[in-house]
């Protein structure tokens, strides 16, 4: 039975510099990693690429992993989904003060549509990592909000 989510991936050109960027700017932390060379058959057969090769990161950030990838082969390309594209467009970082994260991150490099704003339940901003990735930041600040931040669900925290 699926339980819920393990972990997003991202494909990176820099390995060292995006994991390195997460964890300044998000508060991210290594747990592991690895890699392969190409003619790996099972690996190939997995991810669905001919010859791939890559080495990976796995970081977290509470109960969020994020697996990094920066491949070698075959070769990359970016790809840089609009919001109204199909597909992932985004993922989402609660945050516990959206305007305070939101001019700490401008003052680390990360670029922002704007700032934040919201309804009368959640604040929220979208701004683009170092590789162009869009990055929500929400903070919940209405306790009946119909879709909590599960960690303020455990601490008692409301946002």
């Amino acid at each position: 039975m699926i339980r819920g989510v393990h972990h997003l991936a991202v494909s990176t050109p820099d390995l060292d510099r995006f994991v390195s960027t997460y964890q300044s700017w998000f508060g991210f932390e290594r747990c592991g990693g690895g890699g392969w060379e190409p003619g790996n058959e099972r690996i190939d057969t997995m991810v669905g690429l001919r010859d791939s090769g890559a080495r990976y990161e796995m970081i977290r950030l509470g109960s969020l992993y994020i697996e990094v990838f920066e491949y070698h082969a075959p070769v990359s390309k970016a790809v840089r989904p609009r919001m109204c594209d199909h597909g992932i467009t985004h993922f989402c970082l609660y945050s516990d003060d959206v305007f305070a994260d939101y001019e700490r991150l401008k003052g680390l490099g990360m670029t922002f549509n704007g700032p934040p704003g919201g309804t009368a339940a959640t604040r929220a901003t979208y701004g683009r990592d170092c590789d162009g990735n869009i990055v929500e930041l929400l903070q919940i600040v209405e306790q009946t909000c119909t879709f909590p931040y599960a960690g303020a669900i455990s601490t008692g925290a409301t946002g």
